[in-house]
């Protein structure tokens, strides 16, 4: 560097070098936007009702999806050899005031497995039978709906049953 080109204490950088910060700092807050576009949209999931994933209005079937639903145990199959596990999931309302208007949560699963107009959801899941996989357990499934008609889950959540037995009689005087 020579004499003439080194900054004099106090003088002010050169527009051109400002103009380059100026620059980079753009670029560096474009990237930043960008990743947290990108990854949140990577990441989201919708959750819909059976009935809405089948209707698939405004819905885009190439994100992947959580579902809640009544598992009806007759359709249950599992081969252990490819952990491959099948079964068919009934609709349930997803408002809880819905639902306490049919009598509470235990009243509407047996009711949706029990009635044949209930929309139903093949389900294909991947990985080990999980033990409260039963008829009438609510399950929510994450995963992506094929072209086949079938419901291609990641993920496998279950609620038994058993657990909504003591609310049964106080759901039956509601009536």
């Amino acid at each position: 560097m020579s004499i003439q080109e080194s900054p004099i204490a106090g003088e002010k950088p050169a527009p051109n070098i400002r103009f380059k910060f100026l620059i980079g700092g753009l670029l560096i807050v474009a990237a930043v936007i960008y990743l947290i576009v990108s990854s949140t949209r990577a990441t989201a999931q919708y959750y819909v009702s059976i009935n809405e994933l089948l209707a698939e209005t405004g819905i885009d079937l190439e994100c992947d999806f959580r579902v809640s639903g009544v598992v009806d145990g007759d359709t249950i199959a599992y081969d252990p050899q490819s952990m491959r596990l099948s079964f068919i999931m009934a609709n349930i309302p997803s408002e809880m005031d819905e639902i306490e208007d049919l009598g509470g949560l235990a009243a509407v699963l047996h009711r949706a497995v029990s009635d044949p107009s209930v929309n139903r959801l093949p389900v294909v899941y991947i990985g080990l039978k999980p033990d409260m996989l039963r008829h009438e357990a609510q399950a929510i499934v994450t995963g992506r709906m094929g072209n086949d008609g079938v419901f291609y889950a990641d993920q496998l959540l279950l609620k038994c049953p058993s657990r909504y037995e003591e609310e049964i009689p106080f759901q039956m005087d509601r009536k």
